[in-house]
């Protein structure tokens, strides 16, 4: 799975720390996030996306296993 946390953070000027610190998670989570080497709970996906203003698939990008 590929993210768009990174640009996200930049575009609302947070850090990893600081969003880490909004969804109540730890801010190594929000980098494993960014490097696809961790998939979320459907909540922190959910509160990642509220922080946002967005909705989850603008952030989150699921890939087909097929492809």
């Amino acid at each position: 799975m590929k993210t768009r946390i990174k640009e996200y953070r930049a575009r609302h000027n947070l850090t990893q720390a600081q969003l880490a610190e909004k969804v109540g998670v730890r801010r190594e989570t929000i980098v494993f996030l960014e490097k696809g080497k961790y998939n979320p709970s459907l909540k922190l996906a959910h509160d990642i996306a509220v922080v946002f203003k967005t909705k989850i698939d603008d952030i989150f990008i699921f890939e087909d296993e097929a492809d």
